[in-house]
């Protein structure tokens, strides 16, 4: 195939992109209501069934909604390929490596014993689909149109975290006002997958990260009884935030230049 013949890579205006992410909540949040019980708690999976209705069909429907957007943008390499100049220095695996010692020191194994191997199995594919829709619209689809923009990277990890953040603020609609603290939590998460996209070199890393950060979160869920163990992954976010804040200059440089997408 010639040069000539290869499909360009179409453009994304930023207010594209939030018109895309709001039609993607929007389907995310109103669909799955018509599957999943009417007294199903947030991101509470007891049953096979629970899971199926509850999970699957919600990151089904976001996975979708991202793969259709990048077959149509044919973004491809972009979304899941880190360009080089923008790859961050080794000591950054930090951030990932401590997330990961959460998701091992903090699932709920017991609980998962009890419920048996297809349970398990059933909520690790859900939660690995949450991260395909996740980091697909945020920190794929997200990363690339405020680069295309002409931001600094600096920038684009901040509005990609505030939009993650606000994200989650539309479970207001079905949990209430407990769902505020979600925003801030998950707009630091954001920059926690949002740097182990650019250590690692693409955006596979962040999608297996993000899946079993919140496996381990829906096992502590699992049953009535509190699970002392969700303390670690509260622990995690703490410590990684001081390192954020610490480190925030060695990662963006106060000239550094946008990130070609």
């Amino acid at each position: 195939m010639s040069e000539e013949s290869v499909p360009s890579m179409r453009r994304l205006p930023v207010w594209g992109y939030v018109l895309l992410v709001v039609g993607y909540l929007a389907v995310i949040q109103t669909i799955p209501r018509f599957f999943k019980p009417a007294d199903a708690d947030y991101a509470k999976f007891d049953t096979i069934e629970a899971i199926t209705h509850g999970l699957w069909v919600t990151v089904g429907l976001g996975a979708l909604v991202v793969l259709v957007a990048l077959a149509v943008l044919r973004w491809w390499r972009p979304v899941f390929v880190e360009p080089v100049q923008s790859r961050l220095p080794r000591w950054t695996w930090v951030f990932p490596g401590v997330m990961l010692f959460a998701v091992f020191a903090g699932t709920a194994y017991s609980r998962l014993a009890d419920k048996g191997a297809a349970f398990t199995i059933a909520l690790l594919v859900g939660a690995l689909f949450v991260g395909v829709s996740e980091e697909g619209i945020f920190r794929g689809i997200g990363v690339v149109t405020f680069r295309q923009a002409g931001y600094s990277e600096g920038m684009v990890a901040l509005w990609t975290c505030v939009l993650f953040g606000l994200a989650h603020a539309t479970n207001i609609f079905s949990e209430g006002v407990g769902a505020l603290p979600q925003v801030l939590v998950t707009s630091l998460a954001g920059y926690f997958f949002y740097v182990t996209r650019r250590v690692s070199g693409g955006l596979w890393v962040p999608i297996v990260l993000h899946g079993l950060w919140d496996f381990g979160i829906f096992t502590g869920l699992i049953g009535d009884e509190i699970y002392v163990g969700a303390a670690v992954f509260m622990l995690a976010d703490i410590v990684l935030a001081i390192v954020a804040i610490v480190t925030i200059r060695k990662v963006f440089p106060r000239r550094s230049a946008p990130v070609p997408s």
